[in-house]
C-alpha cells in the first residue's frame, strides 16, 4: 500500500494523526513510549484511516521540555530508539500509505548543543557566541536583564551566565534562542532539512513558526506591549527564511511540505506566513480557541476561510494537541473557550456533556474543507487528567510558575489501549515493565482502544466511520462550503455534490431536512421524530433539489 494520489496535492485536505512518541506506545517496558511502540501500531493507525503521522520531538534531548529541547537534530534520542529505527519507520509508515511529518524546532536549541556548550567555554564577545543572543546586561554592574522581555513558560526571558553576560531564551533557561541573523544557523537548518528529505520525510512541522527573527537591537516590549508589533515575534526577516526553505522543499518529488506553528493576532499577519512561495498550511489556533457557540463558530469558519483564499492556502481545523487542555474537558466547563494562557485546569467539568460535545465536534471537524489534525487520544474521547500528582509533574511551566501553572502534561498521559491495568497495554503486556512514565486514570478501561472497538457506539467507532466517508466522499470535493438555512442557534453548511453538515447547539431538537439521508450521527436521533437532538452533529446526503444557501 502506498499513500494515496489525488488530483490536488495530498496536504492540502489530509486528516493528519498527532504522535506525542513519549506518551503513544511503550515498545520496550520502560514505561516510556518509542518508536518500537509506534511501529507495532501501524496497522492501528491505518485502520483509523488518516493520510499522515506528525511526530512530535523524537531528538536528542535532556527532556527539559518534552524534546523541544534539541541536543542534536540528525540523531534520535535513545529513549526513543536508533536512527536505523526513525528510517525504518519512515519506511514502514509509507508501505502502510502513511506519510511522516517530521518536528523541527528553529527558534532555539538545547543548552546541551554542542554550539552552545562552545559559546559559554568560549567567552564574551567570541564567535561561537554570535549563533546565540549573549548580551551584557543592564544597570551599573550588568545586574540586570538586557531588555524586559518575558518568557512565555514564566519570568525574565534573559539568565546569567558566570562571566556577566546574558542569553536569550523566549522559553526555558535550557531552550536558548539561536540568533537567525547569522548566516550559520541559515546554513546549519538548511542542512537538516535535507537531512531527514532525504531519509523520506513528507514534511515538517514548524515549531513557534512565528518567533525566529527578533527586532534589530532588541528594544523593550514595554508595559502594555501592542500584541501586532511585538519585538520578538512575527518580524519581516522570518518570511526570507521560509522562501530559502520553500525552494528546497520544492525541489523534491512527492509533494512535501510544511506546516507551521503560528499563534498570531490577527488574520493578516497569520495569512502571510501562507504565501505560495512560503508554508504550505499553518494551524487554525482561532478555531480550537473557540466557545461551544454556534454564532462564534461560524465567526472563526468564515473568518479562517476569508484569511486563506487571497494566499491561495488551504485552512486547517485542530481541537486539541500537546499544549493545551483536551477539549473533551474544556466543552464540558462552564466557559468552553480556550487561549495560551488558560489556567482554569482545575475549574468543574462535566466529563459526559464535554465528550458529548467533543463527539459533535470530531463531525464538524471532519467536514470542513482543508485539513485536520487528530491529536492522539482524540479518537478515544480522552479528557485532561487533572488530579496527576505534583512529585510527576514535568513540564517547566509548573516549575517556572512555582505551581500556579499546572502545566501541559495531563493531556500527555499515555494512551490505554487495553482494559487491564497497570499500564492499560501501553508496555507490552507480555513481560514486566515499569510504570507509564505519567500515571493513567484507574477509569480508562472503558476508553481503551480494545474496549472502544468492540462497541459501535464508541468515540472511536465514530472517528473511524468519519474518517473513511470523509476519505471517500469529502476529500475529493473542492474546498469550499455555502451555509444553509436552519434553526437559529444551530449551524448547517452545505460542500458540493449533495453534503451537509447539520450541528444542533440549540436547547431544542432540530428537524432534518425533508428526503435527507443520515450518513453518520455523533449521537442518536429522537427515535420518533428523528430530529436532531441537542450537541449533535449529523453527516446528510440531500436529494437533488432539496440544496438550499444563505451565506458563502
Amino acid at each position: 500500500m502506498t499513500p494515496r494520489t489525488t488530483a490536488s496535492p495530498w496536504w492540502r485536505n489530509a486528516a493528519i494523526y498527532q504522535i506525542y512518541v513519549r506518551s503513544f506506545a511503550d515498545g520496550n517496558g520502560d514505561g516510556i513510549g518509542d518508536l518500537t511502540g509506534v511501529r507495532s501500531r501501524l496497522p492501528y493507525l491505518r485502520e483509523l484511516g488518516v493520510d499522515a503521522l506528525w511526530f512530535t520531538p523524537w531528538y536528542v534531548s535532556p527532556m527539559a521540555d518534552g524534546g523541544y529541547d534539541v541536543a542534536d537534530y540528525r540523531d534520535i534520542d535513545p529513549v526513543f530508539g536508533t536512527l536505523a529505527e526513525a528510517e525504518s519507520l519512515i519506511d514502514e509508515a509509507h508501505a502502510a500509505g502513511l506519510r511522516v511529518i517530521v518536528d523541527l524546532v528553529p527558534n532555539h536549541c538545547s543548552d546541551r548543543h554542542p554550539w552552545f556548550r562552545q559559546a559559554l567555554a568560549a567567552g564574551p564577545g567570541s564567535a561561537a557566541r554570535d549563533r546565540f543572543w549573549f548580551l551584557p546586561g543592564r544597570g551599573d554592574h550588568g545586574e540586570l536583564p538586557p531588555n524586559d522581555w518575558q518568557s512565555y513558560f514564566g519570568g525574565s526571558a534573559w539568565t546569567r551566565v558566570d562571566d556577566g553576560e546574558w542569553y536569550l531564551h523566549l522559553f526555558a533557561p535550557e531552550q536558548p534562542d539561536l540568533n537567525w541573523e547569522h548566516p550559520q544557523v541559515r546554513a546549519e537548518f538548511e542542512d537538516i532539512l535535507h537531512f531527514w528529505l532525504r531519509r523520506g520525510a513528507d514534511g515538517f512541522r514548524i515549531d513557534v513558526a512565528h518567533g525566529l527573527t527578533k527586532k534589530p537591537g532588541l528594544p523593550d516590549a514595554g508595559p502594555a506591549p501592542d500584541p501586532t508589533d511585538l519585538p520578538y515575534q512575527d518580524v519581516d526577516g522570518v518570511h526570507d527564511i521560509y522562501r530559502s526553505w520553500r525552494k528546497i522543499l520544492d525541489a523534491y518529488d512527492g509533494e512535501r511540505t510544511f506546516v507551521g506553528e503560528v499563534w498570531l493576532p490577527t488574520p493578516e499577519q497569520f495569512a502571510r506566513y501562507l504565501r505560495p512561495d512560503e508554508l504550505h498550511s499553518a494551524f487554525n489556533f482561532d478555531f480550537l480557541c473557540c466557545p461551544w457557540d454556534a454564532a462564534a463558530l461560524r465567526r472563526v469558519v468564515d473568518a479562517t476561510l476569508a484569511a486563506h483564499r487571497p494566499v491561495g492556502a488551504p485552512p486547517t481545523w485542530v481541537l486539541s494537541n500537546h499544549d493545551t487542555i483536551r477539549h473533551v474537558t474544556r466543552y464540558g466547563r462552564a466557559d468552553t473557550s480556550f487561549d495560551m494562557g488558560d489556567k482554569r485546569l482545575l475549574d468543574p467539568s462535566d466529563t459526559a456533556l464535554g465528550r458529548r460535545r467533543a463527539r459533535a465536534a470530531a463531525l464538524l471537524t471532519l467536514a470542513l474543507p482543508g485539513g485536520v489534525y487528530v491529536y492522539q487520544g482524540d479518537e478515544l474521547g480522552l479528557p485532561e487528567v487533572r488530579d496527576l500528582p505534583d512529585d510527576v509533574l514535568q513540564d517547566p511551566t509548573f516549575v517556572r510558575s512555582q505551581g500556579t501553572d499546572r502545566g501541559r502534561d495531563g493531556c500527555r498521559v499515555p494512551l490505554p489501549w487495553t482494559p487491564h491495568p497497570p499500564s492499560f497495554g501501553f508496555s507490552d503486556e507480555a513481560g514486566p515493565s515499569a510504570p507509564p512514565w505519567l500515571p493513567q486514570p484507574v477509569t480508562w478501561s472503558h476508553l481503551s482502544v480494545t474496549a472502544q472497538t468492540q462497541d459501535p457506539d464508541s468515540v472511536l467507532s465514530l472517528y473511524r466511520a468519519a474518517l473513511a466517508l470523509r476519505r471517500t466522499r469529502l476529500q475529493p470535493l473542492p474546498e469550499s462550503l455555502t451555509w444553509s438555512d436552519t434553526a437559529p442557534g444551530a449551524l448547517s453548511f452545505d460542500r458540493p455534490d449533495g453534503f451537509r453538515c447539520l450541528l444542533n447547539l440549540t436547547a431544542d431538537p432540530v428537524p432534518l431536512p425533508p428526503g435527507a439521508e443520515v450518513l453518520l450521527a455523533s449521537a442518536p436521533l429522537d427515535p420518533v421524530t428523528e430530529a436532531v437532538p441537542r450537541d449533535t452533529c449529523v453527516w446528510l446526503r440531500l436529494p437533488a433539489d432539496a440544496e438550499g444557501s444563505c451565506g458563502l
